[in-house]
């Protein structure tokens, strides 16, 4: 079954063809993030006509690259929800065109399932289930135990900021570039991640939830101490803030295996599971248990292939429910 995936939620414009919701054809993606790196973030406004300008031309390059015509697809997959509306807009108008005008069946795509089904693009070997599900993004942090491809519940998230954001936050104090997670990432390579002590949050509660407030607003008062040394500490700074992030995060999985001891493998997914070192921790977390990422890095950040796999394993799921009649909106549900 071939799947024409369209993802507009933020930033990017992506348009992906995937068979059988593992083998990718084609997955296009046009990034404006070097444009917002001037403003130190996104400006929705100019994100949706940043999508507007795209769509078009991102669709057309997915279509010529695969090498196929409309009438080979065989349903449209689109995410609905969540992000921001007018970039979200875009994607679903466009895909909801193409299903009228082509009769192809069209299927609505919560953003996060996109993500939670990103480890199936290209593996080698199919992941088992029941697995635990680490998606960190700028948009979320959520802990997933997952039965199937559609099925699972949300067992931890976060109370305030994402891991993601935390990260751009974080850039932006050390005069880092826009996007935090990689500029972080690189300064941090030449810093000693003990060299500061940041706390890591809820560490005496059995929770699986996340808070990254207090620890953003422990690098912004280490930052006022040292703003005179601060080009000096900068990677030392971005070596513990990077560290007490992942602690975090590898502390709530960790919690999450005494509690579900069945789960088979562990995947991390989203933006924040490109990051190297957040991998180096998480393995050496679940010790004997496979840890599933993203295949690329591509399939980490915003894509449409992801989008694309969620949609082939909802219709596979009931093929004969409605998957058009969704609502597109800024904070769906899951």
């Amino acid at each position: 079954m071939i799947i024409l995936g369209i993802e507009t939620s933020c930033d990017e414009t992506s348009a992906a063809i995937v068979r059988d919701g593992t083998e990718v054809l084609c997955n296009i993606i046009a990034s404006t993030k070097e444009v917002f790196a001037q403003s130190g973030g996104v400006v929705p406004e100019d994100a949706a006509r940043r999508q507007v300008e795209l769509i078009l031309p991102v669709l057309h390059s997915a279509i010529a690259e695969a090498g196929l015509a409309y009438t080979d697809i065989d349903a449209i997959a689109v995410t609905k929800g969540p992000g921001l509306m007018g970039s979200l807009l875009v994607g679903v108008m466009a895909a909801r065109t193409l299903s009228f005008i082509h009769n192809i069946p069209l299927i609505g795509v919560h953003h996060t399932l996109g993500h939670l089904s990103s480890v199936w693009l290209e593996q080698e070997d199919s992941p088992e289930f029941p697995c635990l599900t680490l998606s960190v993004s700028g948009g979320h942090s959520d802990l997933w135990l997952r039965t199937s491809h559609t099925d699972g519940k949300r067992i931890g998230k976060t109370r305030d900021d994402a891991a993601g954001e935390a990260f751009d936050k974080g850039a932006a104090m050390l005069g880092l570039p826009y996007p935090g997670g990689p500029s972080i990432s690189k300064s941090a390579n030449s810093g000693d991640p003990s060299a500061f002590d940041f706390p890591i949050a809820l560490l005496k509660e059995p929770t699986c939830d996340f808070s990254f407030s207090g620890l953003k607003n422990s690098l912004r008062l280490a930052v006022l101490k040292h703003a005179g040394d601060l080009e000096k500490l900068q990677s030392n700074l971005a070596a513990s803030y990077q560290e007490a992030i992942c602690a975090q995060l590898c502390h709530r999985v960790a919690h999450a295996l005494t509690l579900y001891p069945d789960v088979k493998e562990v995947h991390v997914v989203g933006g924040v599971s490109a990051n190297t070192r957040l991998r180096e921790m998480l393995q050496s977390t679940i010790a004997a248990r496979a840890l599933r990422t993203p295949k690329t890095i591509p399939y980490c950040t915003d894509n449409a292939a992801m989008i694309a796999a969620a949609g082939y394993f909802l219709y596979k799921d009931n093929p004969k429910q409605s998957l058009d009649a969704f609502i597109t909106s800024t904070s769906t549900s899951l």
